[in-house]
């Protein structure tokens, strides 16, 4: 499911307008994302929690060449589904 079809489906849902719905959906991604930005982590009590991963600098290999290339350390954003989400899942 693209974000088109997501619209789609919460404005048949809701009644609400699809501008309405893209509305809602830019402001929820957007707040995310600046949360995580900050280093601060969301909560969606049975959906899941969104937060920040910390990945220490390794060494990796270049697949075309084989030799030995040092991958930084980086921040990443991480999904942790909840127990409501994994069990409607199965």
């Amino acid at each position: 499911m693209n974000k088109a079809e997501l619209v789609d489906a919460v404005s048949s849902e809701t009644n609400l307008s699809k501008k309405d719905v893209t509305s809602v959906i830019d402001s929820l991604l957007d707040t995310i994302s600046k949360t995580l930005a900050k280093g601060d982590k969301v909560s969606l009590v049975g959906f899941g929690t969104f937060q920040v991963s910390k990945r220490k600098a390794r060494t990796g290999l270049n697949p075309r060449t084989g030799e030995e290339i040092k991958i930084p350390a980086r921040t990443v954003p991480k999904f942790v589904a909840g127990k409501a989400l994994k069990d409607k899942v199965k």
